[in-house]
Formats: C-alpha cells, structure tokens, sequence
C-alpha cells in the first residue's frame, strides 16, 4: 500500500500542503533565534541585570512547554489545521507585543505567549505533514521541517545583522524606534503569510476520522491519493481505530495490561529530551554571546551565526535525500557519534583558554579548532537529531495515540530546551565551559546508546501499522 499510494500520489497538491505546514517551522525558528541579537538592546531598554536577562531570552520555553503539550490535545479535539491557524495568530499578535513592549514584565509575558505558537507549531505541524503524505517519502517531506526550522533561524540571524548593521553606533532607526525592536516587529511578515496560506490546505483524514467524519475523510484523500486508493486507507484507517476506537485521551498513553507507560511513549520522551541534552540550542540562543567571549567581534560573532545557520541547512538537505533510503536509526546512530566526537574537542578548547581582563580568550589555533569543532556538530544534528526527531515523533506513535503522545514528547522536549538554556550561564560562569561542554559530549555518547536499545526503525511503514 506505500508504494501504491506514492505511485498515485497528487504530489502538487501535496507539496503544496508540505510548503503551507512547515512555515510553522520556519516561524518556530524565527521566534527561537531572534532572540539572539537583541540581548544587548534589551539589557540598555530595561536596565536588566544578568538573571533578568536569562530569564527574557528563556521566557519563551515555558510558553513552548505548555504550547507543545496543550496543541497535542487541542488538535485532536479540533483539529490538526484549526491550532495551526491559532498558532499563526498567535505569533502574529506576540510579535507586535514583544516589539512595543515598555518594561520587562510585558515583554517576557509576550515572550511566554509567543512560546504557546512555538511549541503548538513545533508538534502539529509533524503530525499533520505525517498524516498526510505517503509512506514511501513521509521521511523525506517531514524532514522538510526542519530545513525551514533553520531558514527561520537563519532568517533570524540575517535580518538581525542587517538591523543592528543599518543602526550603526545610532541607537535608534525608522520612526525613533531601536532596531532590537524592528527585530521582533519582522516576524509579523511571515506569520500573516502563515496564515493565510493555512486557508488553502484541508484537514488531516486521520484526524477526521477519528471524529467519525469518514466521507470527509475520503475526499481529502481522493485528493491526495486518487479514489482507489482512497477507498482502501479509509478501510484501513478505520481497522487501525475498531480494537480501540473512542475519543482520544491522555489515559491511552497507559498500557492496559501492565498499567504502565506504554514503552512506544518512553521511547518518543527519550528522543525528545536527548535532542535538547546536546546543547543545540546553547548555539541558537547564546551563539552571538559565546563567540564575543573568546574574541571574536560582535559582528563576526553574528556572521558566524549565519555560517552555522548555512550549514545546517545543508545537513538538513542531505537528511531529506537520505531518511527514506538508510533510515531515521541510522542516521540517529552517525549524529549521536559525530555530536560526541566535536563536543569533547570544543571542550577540550574550551579548557586551554584563559581569562585577559574579565573575558575568555583562546590562542588563534585553538579558537579556529573551536570554531570548526562547533560547525561540524551543528552539521552533525542537522543531518540526524534536528530533523529525524520531528519525523519519528510525527509517525511513531499508533493513530489513537498520536496527538497525546506527541502532547507529552513535545512536553519534555521544551522542559529539557529550558533547563538547558537557563542553567548554561550559571554552568558556564561556574563549573566552566569545559564541563558544561563535556556534559553535553556524554549526553550525545549516551544517547547513541539510547537509540541502539529502544528505537526502532519507521521507515517505509504505514502510521496504521505503527504500534507500542
């Protein structure tokens, strides 16, 4: 049945809903790195010291939390499009906020509020991408995710060098206004396209199925696949729910002869959490600081934020062409061991620097290793854990469970981002960047085991098969 359904495929209808799903991701990625070239404008705007500085680039992960975990269930209450939609306006209305906010309480409130779009889009997106493409080159199209993941993020990137360039030494731009807050103001331009564009595509069959909307169902996928095949998926679809079919719920999660967390569920929290114990957001957060702390200029350090976003997008796109051919295990296995490898080595620089009027340098020798060290990691996670968690996690879990599964991984996936991203400046100022970077490195050694033990491989199996 994959390979007929690929074969009939309307793949231009299908790119179509592929393209309009994942600027979700891209705004996910907008909304998470732009962050990175305002910390110096919000520290002068609002006088704020280095824990009230933590806690106005971390305020986002909270909202990403609950995001992630309220979207999962919300999407199978009203459907995968209607919270994409939610989620749109979300980021377009937190965006104007965060821009115009007067003192830190409004703009770390309007941060958590633009977490709840994060974290709704982070988790819907990859199910509803998962549900609505073929078996054959689901991997491959929800790998498309996290390429606009990184566009975003360096989309971020580009458009704060260019405000914070066309500011100059001046400490405002157009209209009076400083040019950290036109960083958040540009998000409004792709979030209303996000939203508009939602109009065009329909809702996931599986999700109508699940309420019962069988004829609805099967036009989406006459659509999609052609009648035949149609006919077929709504057969199957409807076996796949017949054993247990009742309004989704949290309690489903709950194994009902061991009384346990379905194993299934284990293995989606560890994939979520060990993408975040890498330290990958360390580089998408605090990038631009971590870089002016061993030398480099802040220009440089906001160039080489582009660089990092650069490659990364070309790791993702080397993923796409290779998820559906070696699959997601093994390309989680290659990311686990080369993440280890150059997060002890920029540990390892990290040791040899040492402090010259309050600031870390390295010699330059070290400090290209560093740098080098670090690209190959983003290249690393970009070819593996960036994209493959979010396939793996969108495909997974059984239809029945798939909403609340994804709920609680989306769930622990941002509890992890944000006790990573809180506690670095504290690991960093106290046990030292070596350290913090070797915890990282075992955590990508750990994980490589990890996946080798409770994984098990998706590629090419249709969600109706999926069980645990």
């Amino acid at each position: 049945m994959a390979s007929a359904g690929a074969e009939r495929a309307n793949m231009g209808f299908i790119s179509l809903i592929v393209a309009v799903a994942t600027i979700g991701g891209f705004m996910f990625g907008y909304d998470s790195g732009v962050i990175n070239g305002t910390q110096d404008g919000l520290r002068a705007a609002f006088h704020l010291n280095d824990v009230w500085l933590g806690v106005a680039v971390a305020a986002l992960l909270p909202g990403c939390a609950a995001g992630a975990f309220l979207a999962g269930r919300l999407a199978d209450l009203f459907g995968r499009r209607a919270v994409m939609m939610s989620a749109a306006l979300i980021f377009v209305a937190s965006a104007v906020a965060a821009g115009a906010a007067d003192s830190a309480v409004l703009f770390i409130a309007a941060r958590f509020i633009a977490g709840l779009a994060v974290g709704a889009a982070s988790v819907i997106s990859p199910i509803y991408i998962s549900e609505v493409t073929p078996a054959a080159i689901r991997g491959r199209l929800s790998s498309v995710q996290q390429v606009m993941i990184i566009a975003g993020l360096t989309g971020a990137f580009l458009a704060n060098y260019w405000l914070a360039h066309t500011a100059g030494e001046s400490t405002a731009i157009w209209h009076g206004y400083p040019a950290w807050r036109w960083m958040f103001w540009a998000q409004v331009v792709p979030a209303g396209i996000y939203f508009l564009a939602l109009l065009l595509i329909p809702e996931s069959p599986r999700y109508l199925m699940l309420k019962d909307r069988d004829a609805d169902a099967g036009t989406v996928l006459t659509k999609l696949f052609g009648a035949t095949y149609a006919a077929d998926k709504v057969r199957e679809i409807r076996d796949s729910l017949a054993a247990d079919h009742h309004r989704p719920r949290f309690s489903d999660l709950i194994d009902s002869k061991t009384g346990k967390l379905r194993t299934i569920v284990w293995a989606g929290i560890g994939i979520a959490v060990f993408q975040q114990l890498v330290g990958i957001n360390i580089v998408f957060y605090y990038g631009a600081v971590l870089w002016k702390s061993v030398g480099y200029s802040e220009d440089m350090a906001l160039q080489i934020n582009i660089l990092s976003g650069s490659i990364s997008i070309v790791a993702c796109l080397i993923a796409i062409f290779t998820i559906d051919i070696i699959g997601r295990k093994p390309l989680l296995l290659i990311g686990s061991a080369g993440m280890a490898v150059t997060l002890g080595i920029m540990a390892y620089c990290f040791s040899t620097a040492s402090m010259v009027d309050g600031s870390l340098h390295m010699s330059d020798g070290i400090g290209k290793l560093a740098l080098y060290s670090a690209n190959i990691y983003a290249f690393a996670f970009n070819l593996s854990w960036g994209p493959v968690m979010w396939v793996m996690l969108g495909e997974m879990f059984p239809n029945q469970i798939r909403g609340s599964g994804l709920a609680v991984s989306g769930l622990a996936q941002w509890v992890a981002n944000f006790a990573i991203s809180v506690s670095f400046p504290a690991l960093a100022a106290g046990v030292g960047l070596p350290i913090t970077y070797g915890f990282y490195a075992a955590s990508a050694l750990v994980s490589f085991f990890f996946v080798k033990a409770m994984v098990n491989e998706t590629k090419g199996r249709e969600l109706e098969d999926m069980v645990g």
